[in-house]
């Protein structure tokens, strides 16, 4: 099962005032980055998907991220800031093509019922469209959420014409 990962609003909360907790200290080239739990990592492990990085952080998810959560180098897709059907957010048709008819979970704090309903028409397996708080990130009851998913996901729905 895919993970799709985005950065901004699920692993570094923004959108409000202070107080957020502070993992470590700000830093110059992100000052919000002190907002990244390193517990988030083995969380997202926890979950026993193949995590793949969904966030214009692209490559630089990796080098300076990862590592903060204690992730290996996760697969960066190329995600095109293209033009999209109206309400689909720009990330939803290039993370199906990566996705290729496989299951997924995609953690985005901009997801809507548009992508939802995009994904259920496009996409022939299981997909889980989980809307994180930006305000907050992911905490412990989105982490509940897409395991409760995972345990009842069939690993194909079948299409009825």
């Amino acid at each position: 099962m895919l993970l799709f990962l985005d950065v901004d609003g699920p692993l570094i909360p923004f959108g409000g005032p202070d107080p957020y907790p502070r993992y470590g200290p700000p830093a110059p080239h992100h000052p919000l980055l002190s907002r990244l739990d390193p517990a988030l990592g083995p969380a997202l492990l926890a979950l026993g998907c193949d995590l793949v990085w969904a966030t214009t952080w692209g490559e630089d998810a990796n080098t300076v991220l990862g590592p903060r959560l204690g992730l290996s180098p996760l697969p960066v897709p190329d995600l095109p800031e293209e033009p999209s059907l109206p309400g689909v957010h720009w990330k939803t048709s290039p993370l199906l093509s990566w996705a290729a008819g496989r299951p997924f979970v995609w953690l985005d704090d901009e997801i809507t019922p548009a992508d939802r309903e995009y994904v259920d028409a496009c996409h022939p397996a299981p997909a889980l469209l989980h809307r994180v708080v930006p305000r907050r990130g992911l905490v412990k009851g989105d982490f509940e959420a897409v395991a409760a998913w995972l345990s009842r996901a069939p690993v194909r729905r079948s299409r009825t014409p």
